[in-house]
């Protein structure tokens, strides 16, 4: 059985403005207090595990001892087919130290000019760990394809590039909450919504 979160704040420790934008957006209908680690100041611990798993419960439990407050982290990323499933827990990295994703998916592109294979899918894991070190860890996954030029100005990240199943447009052509009802995070957060927080 899940531990039950009942708390009213949240922290969510990322430093990316959009992740934080869809984790508040999930969580609206619960009425919490969703705060960034970005606005606490706290660091950003190095990701030193091998799974996005892993990665997400360091991230949320450095947070919540740090803060004192229950807190939330998700480590997602690419994983594509044609390349072993890369970049996978190092898609941040691929943007390099600027967060720049054109350049990662230009990368991505030119990793790819000898295969017809695109199959992708993104992966999400949710951490939400109490500052009593217990977590709660969650995983969802979005398959589909790679499509280039990169099409679309919403999300974030390799949303433009990402065309899930079943539809013709990219997550960055997606209106913002219809990609909520399909994304890997979406399917991550139905999880730990039905587990934590469901009455």
């Amino acid at each position: 059985m899940a531990r039950r979160f009942h708390g009213k704040r949240l922290i969510v420790a990322s430093h990316n403005p959009g992740k934080v934008r869809e984790i508040a957006a999930l969580l609206a209908p619960f009425h919490i207090e969703v705060i960034s680690a970005t606005a606490l100041g706290l660091p950003e611990p190095e990701e030193t595990e091998t799974t996005f798993i892993g990665n997400a419960e360091l991230k949320a439990r450095a947070a919540a001892t740090a803060s004192g407050t229950p807190a939330l982290a998700d480590d997602s990323g690419l994983c594509v087919a044609a390349l072993d499933n890369a970049p996978g827990i190092y898609s941040a990295r691929w943007a390099g130290p600027e967060k720049d994703f054109s350049r990662a998916m230009a990368l991505l592109e030119e990793k790819l000019q000898n295969t017809d294979n695109r199959r992708a899918h993104f992966v999400c894991a949710l951490s939400l760990c109490w500052p009593d070190g217990h977590c709660e860890t969650f995983e969802g996954e979005a398959h589909g394809q790679l499509v280039f030029p990169p099409r679309g100005a919403n999300g974030f990240g390799y949303d433009p590039i990402f065309m899930p199943d079943g539809y013709e447009i990219t997550f960055g052509e997606f209106d913002p909450d219809a990609k909520h009802a399909i994304s890997h995070r979406a399917r991550a957060f139905a999880q730990m919504i039905d587990a934590c927080f469901a009455n």
